[in-house]
């Protein structure tokens, strides 16, 4: 049986956020939640399917310096893999992530929660995500990426074999191939990231423990949630969100001298 290394998360957390805020599949609810607790809001734009995979896109307001998670719920009565990508990026390896089956994913057990909190570097630990400029971002500073800028992204892998009892957990005597430590950004990057994008930085070390487990996905995923996270003015400028103008008080805002009347001419 093909072995698929797989990271199952040490602690699962029991998730408070709001249901109806969440990227409602038929198998899987994604959410995306700051470390106050607040869920992002999150704009529908489109669903449909291609084959037997349930695509749902939708668009999300980033607050710009803020820590947040990927909060993924599982319906399901067995466990499920998910491949997860941020700005193109396995949140696993670092690696350009297509949203395949061959690569590294966390495993949800039934009926489970998990939180995802940062880019992995070791079996221990993560980088945190947080919402930062183009520039700043993990994908820009590290590969000079910005094919998939702004997206957060998470495929659903049914398993091939789901066995009634599941296999013993057993941790893993090596590292996880981590994502590799941010340099600096390019210059010439730099520059052609000028425009104020979203992106995901690579923020404070954070101790996240994990253990490996077999699980032999299905080709094909189930369910694919893509996420376009932008800032709240250009979702403004899109016409994504109604951001009405701010109105005016009479008493406080008008302006210092009394105008001239129409048609009157100064000497």
């Amino acid at each position: 049986m093909k072995t698929v290394n797989a990271a199952i998360l040490g602690i699962v957390m029991v998730l408070m956020a709001v249901q109806a805020s969440a990227s409602q599949g038929r198998h899987v609810d994604v959410e995306v939640v700051s470390d106050s607790g607040n869920v992002f809001q999150l704009i529908p734009h489109k669903e449909y399917n291609t084959g037997s995979t349930y695509v749902l896109k939708q668009y999300l307001e980033a607050r710009k310096g803020e820590n947040y998670n990927i909060l993924i719920r599982n319906h399901l009565s067995e466990r499920i893999g998910v491949v997860i990508a941020v700005d193109g990026r396995n949140i696993i390896t670092g690696k350009k992530s297509s949203l395949n089956s061959s690569e590294m994913m966390y495993i949800v057990e039934p009926y489970g929660h998990a939180r995802l909190e940062g880019w992995r570097t070791s079996d221990e630990k993560v980088n945190r995500f947080y919402f930062t400029s183009s520039a700043d971002s993990y994908s820009v500073r590290t590969f000079s990426d910005t094919s998939a800028m702004g997206i957060i992204a998470v495929a659903v892998f049914r398993e091939k074999q789901r066995p009634a009892v599941l296999h013993e957990q057993e941790r893993s005597l090596g590292k996880a191939q981590g994502a590799p430590a941010a340099p600096s950004a390019p210059r010439s990057e730099a520059k052609r990231t000028a425009k104020d994008e979203a992106g995901t930085g690579f923020g404070s070390e954070h101790y996240s423990p994990v253990v490996k487990v077999e699980f032999e996905p299905e080709n094909i995923p189930v369910e694919k949630f893509l996420l376009k996270y932008e800032w709240r003015d250009e979702l403004c400028r899109k016409g994504i969100i109604q951001c009405r103008p701010e109105v005016k008080n009479r008493l406080w805002d008008s302006d210092e001298y009394a105008p001239y009347p129409p048609g009157y001419h100064q000497r």
